[in-house]
């Protein structure tokens, strides 16, 4: 069964870009205001994409870069629940599926796009969201390959149960 869901990502994934070639929306993945602001940059030339800010480092830093770069406050959805990066995922997944988002940029940093695109292809995959990565450059190594398996575990769990073995507070 497993297997059957993991074959099907890759066709979902063809079919959502075959039917929407072009991203209709950003997906920043907090942690790093670099983010932002590579973000708000290219969303200047595209004023119809939807923004999304998963659990911003500084809600008021994201604004700012946003509003710097002439994007108002309005196009700029923050989600203050993700705890990780998988949560980073599954708790936009429903709404950008509500949205009929089927393709949208995934920004991230450099280090961390390797772990965030096998997360995105999982997550996003199943629910027939394709994405595009735009890196941030850092100065950091690549995460380890021991945290992307763990997330793809993690992913797949949340496909099955909706529970993505994320330590939250309270």
């Amino acid at each position: 069964m497993i297997l059957t869901v993991l074959l099907i990502i890759p066709v979902r994934l063809a079919i959502a870009v075959h039917q929407t070639p072009q991203p209709q929306a950003f997906l920043i993945l907090g942690g790093d205001t670099a983010r932002d602001k590579l973000a708000a940059e290219i969303a200047r030339w595209y004023p119809d994409l939807e923004i999304w800010v998963s659990s911003p480092e500084d809600p008021r830093k994201t604004l700012k870069a946003f509003r710097d770069a002439g994007i108002p406050n309005r196009r700029v959805n923050i989600d203050y629940r993700a705890v990780d990066t998988v949560t980073n995922f599954t708790t936009v997944a429903p709404q950008l599926k509500q949205r009929k988002i089927q393709h949208l940029y995934l920004v991230t940093s450099d280090f961390h796009m390797r772990r965030s695109k096998a997360i995105a292809f999982i997550i996003l995959g199943s629910q027939g969201i394709a994405f595009t990565p735009l890196s941030v450059k850092s100065n950091r190594p690549p995460e380890s390959i021991n945290r992307v398996v763990r997330d793809i575990v993690r992913s797949i769990l949340w496909i099955f149960t909706g529970w993505t073995g994320a330590k939250t507070s309270g």
